[in-house]
Formats: C-alpha cells, structure tokens, sequence
C-alpha cells in the first residue's frame, strides 16, 4: 500500500513546540474539526496537526469507504512522520468519535513509533451487544441490497452540540459530508465493533472524554469502554458535555483539561478519575 498525501493543517506555536498533537477527525467530518482547538493549543506552546482522513475532507475518493486498515495505517504513519521532524518531542493524538476508534486500532498493537498517550474524546466504540442486532440486520441487508444509497440521519432527530452556530455552520460547509452511502456506514459500524473490543489491548496511556448528553455514542457505552483499559487512564466526564466536547459551548473547559493532562497536571476541571472508576452503566438503547 502506497503512502498517500493526505491534505492537512497545522496550527503551529511561536518557537519551538512543547509537544504535538495529531488530531483525527470524526465520521462524514474534515481536519476543520479543530480549527478551534488548535487556535488554542498553539497559543500554549502546542503543535497540533490535522488531516482529512481518506474518504473525507478534500480526499479525491470523498464519500467512499477506505476501510479500517487503510486509516490505521495512515494515523501511524503520521505519528512516525512527526516523531522523525521533531525528535526528542512528545507526540500524542487526539481523535474524536471515528477518530477516536482509529486511534485505539492503530496503537492497540506494538508498533516502531508509538504515541505518548490518546485522548479519545467520544469514542466510537459502539459495538457488539450494546448495537441493537434488529439495527444491525438491517444495516447488513441494505448493504448488500443497496450498498450506494445515500442516508442522511435527519429521521434520527439526534443533536451532536449545544453550539448551535456550530451546527449551522457545518450545515453549510461543503466539506461536511450529509448524506452517507450505506457502505461506509457499515464501514463504520464495523470499525466501531472492532474498537470495542480493543479496550484492554490499548499500550499508550489514554484520556477519555465522555459528554453526559451525548445522543450519538451513548455515554454507558463509552464509560463502560472505559472501565476495561488496563493501560494507565484517566476518565473526564462532563455532565453538560455533548458529543462534540471540542466545539460545544463549554469547549474551553474541555481544551483546558487535554493540554493539563499532556503536560502530566491534573485536569483543572476538577473532574478526573481512573477509567476504572467509570459510574455504574445503564443499559444502553438505540
């Protein structure tokens, strides 16, 4: 497999960097996810770098489905690609949502260049018993029977922020991908149930983020994820927080907490605990 050039942005700081941050964006979304963040980590001394993932973003194969290997690989590389300019740096990676899932495929393995820690904020782990099988019947069927229509959701009347100018901006953004074909999100569910199950075989140590009113990844499900990480971990849970923590209303709070916790300072939110200190889990419904 031939290493493609994968559009990015970099937010970089005056001097030189504290540490790096590779940040990998979430299902139908685009390295702007963290136009935001990054603005901010890089005025603390942080290199933050994004990219589209492939079929995201400004990828030529936009609206398809690379498969999980493919985006594994890709995260890895960029690691290895920004342990090798900036030696000697912390590196570590932010994934949000399927970025998250991506993250916990790629360094639940050994590999040559491995991050410092992950921060997963909303992890995509929704697999397995917690995916309601009536759901995933019907997914498998219109996968083969259709596996190019396009879905938008909407039925859903699911919200991912409280930031409402957020969601009103991604709405007009072209680069924010409506309406899914059915393959990628079988894609997804699958990369989903393969994450979930990866929860003990995770070698960095991780930061979990888990929004209280979360609608798309059900916030049991996360915090049960959680729960089974025997690497070192550390669990934010923001009773406020939705599902895009990065760009909800209360995002700095969130912003605050990632870069303490790179630096090794507790979260100032005052709301840290070990993951196996995660709250009791209800059932989770869809």
């Amino acid at each position: 497999m031939g290493a493609a050039v994968l559009p990015e942005r970099v937010w970089q700081p005056e001097g030189e960097p504290r540490a790096v941050i590779v940040a990998v964006h979430g299902m139908n979304d685009h390295k702007g996810a963290f136009a935001m963040f990054g603005a901010f980590a890089a005025g603390r001394g942080f290199r933050v770098v994004a990219y589209d993932q492939r079929g995201f973003g400004e990828n030529p194969d936009r609206g398809s489905w690379p498969g999980a290997d493919r985006l594994v690989a890709d995260l890895r590389e960029k690691v290895a690609r920004e342990r090798r300019r900036f030696p000697g740096l912390p590196v570590f990676v932010l994934g949000e949502s399927m970025g998250a899932a991506v993250a916990i495929l790629a360094f639940s393995e050994t590999v040559a260049a491995p991050p410092d820690g992950l921060v997963l904020s909303a992890p995509a782990v929704w697999g397995g018993a917690a995916l309601n099988p009536l759901y995933r019947l019907s997914l498998w069927l219109m996968a083969r029977l259709f596996p190019d229509m396009e879905l938008t959701g909407e039925s859903l009347g699911r919200r991912a922020s409280d930031n409402l100018e957020v969601l009103r901006a991604l709405a007009r953004d072209p680069l924010f991908i409506k309406r899914t074909r059915v393959r990628v999100i079988e894609g997804v569910v699958a990369l989903m149930d393969e994450a979930a199950r990866r929860a003990e075989a995770i070698r960095p140590s991780a930061l979990v983020l888990v929004g209280g009113h979360d609608e798309i990844v059900p916030p049991q499900v996360q915090l049960a994820f959680a729960a089974r990480i025997r690497a070192p971990c550390t669990l934010l849970l923001y009773p406020e927080g939705w599902h895009m923590l990065l760009r909800d209303l209360q995002r700095r709070r969130v912003w605050e907490d990632i870069l303490a916790w790179i630096e090794g300072r507790t979260p100032p939110s005052g709301l840290a605990r070990a993951c196996t200190e995660a709250p009791p889990v209800r059932a989770a419904l869809f």
